[in-house]
């Protein structure tokens, strides 16, 4: 059996087992914010603007995610690793690390104004917090940051 598998659904074993997601993510003081969302969304323009408050690049349209223990990593895929699209630009060579995914963001224009909470998503059979985010209000990478340190999950530490 092949260590590498497509995304799923259902629960993944607890032995450690790596999943292909397209997606984009960064980490911010060592903790992964997924950002999800259709074509020209804004993936990669979010990205680009954390990286430049000092996030580094996990990777960009396509993320290895790979559960260890009750913890979902989020490690660069192999075939652009570094890479990311600039819109106009091409593409832009970056550091990569890898990160416990904290959060995920879903790109929405029509996200609410307003929440009580973060929704909760399972991922690879691990719970990880999610809202519904809209790149366009600005500024936008102050948003996320603010959206990590109030729902993002602590290291180690399971949803509330």
């Amino acid at each position: 059996m092949s260590r590498t598998q497509v995304a799923r659904s259902g629960p993944v074993a607890a032995l450690s087992e790596v999943l292909l997601r397209q997606a984009t993510c960064v980490a911010i003081g060592g903790r992964g914010v997924l950002i999800e969302g259709p074509p020209g969304a804004g993936k990669s323009g979010l990205a680009l603007e954390l990286i430049d408050r000092g996030a580094m690049l996990v990777g960009d349209d396509g993320v290895r995610l790979e559960r260890r223990g009750e913890t979902l990593w989020a490690l660069p895929p192999p075939n652009t690793h570094g890479l990311l699209e600039a819109r106009n630009l091409g593409l832009l060579t970056f550091p990569t690390t890898e990160a416990p995914v904290a959060l995920q963001l879903m790109l929405d224009p029509d996200a609410p104004r307003f929440i009580d909470a973060a929704e909760i998503a399972e991922i690879a059979g691990v719970p990880v917090p999610v809202l519904a985010f809209d790149p366009r209000i600005t500024p936008a990478a102050v948003r996320a940051e603010l959206a990590l340190r109030t729902y993002g999950l602590a290291p180690g530490m399971p949803p509330a």
